[in-house]
């Protein structure tokens, strides 16, 4: 049984690989979406392996299932053969991205730079209740209440980023024409 496992670690581990290689060269990026959907679910069967199941699960339906169809309507939404885009100006809006940017990164570093100590008695838990539901919430919000809430600033800035972008390439209403 072991080895069979261990087999199974190797062809996931090889397909998680070539996946991410695919991801960064392909040249269409719905193939290159089509590539990160194959590597999360090598990685969801990694975490089975792991016998985190309910990271599993998590990581299929949420990364491979709502994420993947929000790149691909966002890729679809996008024209991204317009050369406009290419040819613009540094304006005001991208300079503050900037700076955002950079302050997120400095944060980031800041947060990973930090030592945190861990509590000297963590209870015992069996190896078959590690990735189950009630054991991962108690440990984010306990133990990692701060990088959880860290992760959710980043997911909201995403969100802002992504409205900027799509609200670029629609027409002005009505009644901010010229007229």
């Amino acid at each position: 049984m072991e080895t069979i496992s261990f087999a199974l670690f190797l062809f996931l581990g090889a397909l998680i690989i070539a996946s991410s290689v695919g991801t960064v060269w392909a040249k269409n990026p719905v193939s290159s979406a089509l590539f990160l959907i194959l590597n999360f679910f090598a990685l969801g069967g990694i975490y089975l392996l792991l016998e985190a199941q309910f990271i599993a699960v998590v990581q299929v339906i949420v990364y491979a299932g709502a994420i993947m169809v929000l790149f691909l309507f966002t890729i679809m939404l996008l024209n991204l053969d317009d050369e406009r885009a290419l040819t613009e100006k540094f304006d005001l809006q991208k300079g503050f991205g900037v700076l955002l940017g950079g302050a997120l990164l400095v944060e980031l570093l800041y947060v990973l730079g930090m030592k945190i100590q861990l509590p000297e008695k963590t209870p015992a838990i069996p190896p078959s209740e590690i990735g189950a539901a009630k054991n991962i919430g108690r440990e984010l919000i306990t133990n990692f209440l701060f990088p959880f809430e860290i992760v959710s600033v980043l997911l909201l800035l995403a969100i802002i980023g992504a409205i900027v972008l799509a609200k670029k390439n629609f027409p002005n209403p009505p009644s901010e024409r010229q007229t």
